[in-house]
C-alpha cells in the first residue's frame, strides 16, 4: 500500500518521529537511500524517487529500552539492514537476506547517524567500532574482529538492575562529558588505542583472564569519565556497586580472573565467563538477588541447574564478606529485574520465515504486535 507518512510503533505503541530533535531515524533513512539508490541502473529506481516514499516500520524489543542494554543500537542496526536488503531485493527482482562484508561496512557508518553503538551491532561477534581520522566522521565505522563461532566457551550473563528509562540519555551524557570531562579526552588519546590493540588480541587468543582484566579496567575507566562530567553523571546504583563486589571476590578466591563485569551508559551489568563458572556464577546471584518470577530467568535450564549446584562454602564466606552481609540480609526483592543468560551472537538477520512473524499487516501496513 502507498502511505501518506513515515510511521514507526516501538513496542506496539505509536512514536512521532518528527519529535526527535536530533532526526535520527531519517538520517539513517536517507544514508542507506543514497548509498544504494544512484540511479544509474535501467531498472533502478532513484534515490529521490525513493525519498518520497513513506516507511511503516514496527520494532520491538526482547529486553529493556532505553535503560542500557543497547536496546537503540539494536534498533538501529535492524533498520539499517532491513532497509538495505528491501532496496536491494527491489533492484535485484528476488528476495536478498544476506549482504556483503564490504558493504555491512559501509552500512555500519549509516547507522551509527542513529545511535553510535548500532555499527557495532552490524556485525556478530566480536566488533572494534574505529575512530576513523576524517573529520566529517565518514570513516568511523565497525570492523569485525572475531565472528560469534570465534569463542564457543564464551558466555555472558546480564543482570537487568533497573528496566526503566534512564535518567541521562548514553547520547546527551556522552556530550555533556566531551564538553566538560578533562579524563575523557586523556582516555581516548592515551587509553583507548592501547587498550582495544590489548583486548583485540586477548580475545583473538581466547585469552580469558587478560581480556576480564582488561573489560573491567575499561569499564571502571568509562564511568570514572562520567563521574568526571560536570554535573556528574552516575548510572551505576548500589546493586550494580554489589555486583563488582562480588566478581572481584569470585576472581580472588579462583586466584585468576574467570569472570568479567562491564557496564555501559546504565546500572545494569554483563558478566562475561566462561562455560564452567556460568551455573556457579548465577547461583551465586540468585542468593543476592531472589526473584518469584517464573521467568527470571531467561535460559530455564541452566537455571535448574543452579538447584542441583553446591556452593563451596569458603566460596560463600568469601562473597559474604565483599558484600558486607549473607544474602538473606538487606537485599530487597526486585533488585535485579532479569537475568539473561547468552553468549556471542550474529548481527542483523531476516526472520520472516513465516508470514505470522510479521509485525506489519501486509494488506495495510500497520502495526499488529501489541505488548501482552
Amino acid at each position: 500500500p502507498n502511505f501518506a507518512e513515515h510511521m514507526l510503533w516501538l513496542n506496539g505503541e505509536d512514536c512521532d518521529i518528527s519529535s526527535d530533535p536530533t532526526g535520527r531515524f531519517f538520517k539513517v533513512v536517507n544514508g542507506v537511500l543514497a548509498l544504494l539508490c544512484d540511479g544509474n541502473d535501467a531498472d533502478d529506481v532513484s534515490a529521490a524517487t525513493w525519498s518520497n516514499m513513506k516507511f511503516h516500520i514496527s520494532s520491538r524489543n526482547t529486553f529493556p529500552t532505553a535503560a542500557g542494554v543497547a536496546s537503540s543500537a539494536a534498533g538501529y542496526a535492524a533498520l539499517t539492514y532491513g532497509l538495505a536488503c528491501l532496496i536491494l531485493s527491489v533492484k535485484s527482482g528476488k528476495a536478498v537476506a544476506k549482504l556483503e562484508n564490504d558493504l555491512m561496512v559501509k552500512l555500519s557508518g549509516i547507522a551509527r547517524m542513529g545511535s553510535g553503538s548500532a555499527c557495532r551491532s552490524m556485525f556478530g561477534g566480536f566488533v572494534a567500532w574505529r575512530a576513523g581520522i576524517s573529520a566529517d566522521g565518514s570513516d568511523s565505522l565497525a570492523e569485525q574482529i572475531a565472528p560469534e563461532t570465534h569463542w564457543p566457551d564464551l558466555r555472558a550473563l546480564l543482570l537487568v538492575v533497573s528496566d526503566v528509562k534512564k535518567e541521562t540519555s548514553s547520547t546527551s551524557g556522552m556530550s555533556t562529558s566531551v564538553a566538560t570531562s578533562t579524563l575523557l579526552s586523556h582516555r581516548v588519546s592515551h587509553v583507548v588505542p592501547a587498550r582495544m590493540s590489548a583486548v583485540e588480541a586477548a580475545y583473538k587468543s581466547k585469552d580469558f583472564t587478560e581480556f576480564g582484566r582488561l573489560t573491567m579496567m575499561d569499564s571502571n575507566s568509562f564511568h570514572a569519565c562520567c563521574a568526571d562530567t560536570y554535573p556528574p553523571i552516575f548510572y551505576m546504583n548500589d546493586s550494580s556497586r554489589l555486583i563488582v563486589n562480588m566478581i572481584h571476590a569470585y576472581n580472588d578466591f579462583f586466584g585468576k580472573v574467570v569472570a568479567a563485569y562491564t557496564f555501559d551508559a546504565g546500572p545494569n551489568a554483563v558478566i562475561y565467563t566462561t562455560t564452567g563458572h556460568l551455573v556457579p556464577l548465577l547461583q551465586l546471584f540468585l542468593r543476592y538477588f531472589p526473584s518469584q518470577r517464573d521467568d527470571f530467568v531467561s535460559n530455564g535450564a541452566i537455571w535448574r541447574q543452579t538447584a542441583d549446584h553446591k556452593v563451596d562454602g569458603a566460596l560463600a564466606d568469601k562473597i559474604e564478606h565483599a558484600v558486607g552481609r549473607p544474602p538473606e540480609i538487606g537485599v530487597k526483592e526486585g533488585a535485579v529485574k532479569k537475568i539473561y543468560c547468552t553468549s556471542p551472537g550474529p548481527g542483523p538477520r531476516i526472520l520472516l520465515e513465516k508470514d505470522n512473524e510479521c509485525l506489519l499487516d501486509p494488506e495495510t501496513g500497520l502495526n499488529t504486535y501489541c505488548v501482552e
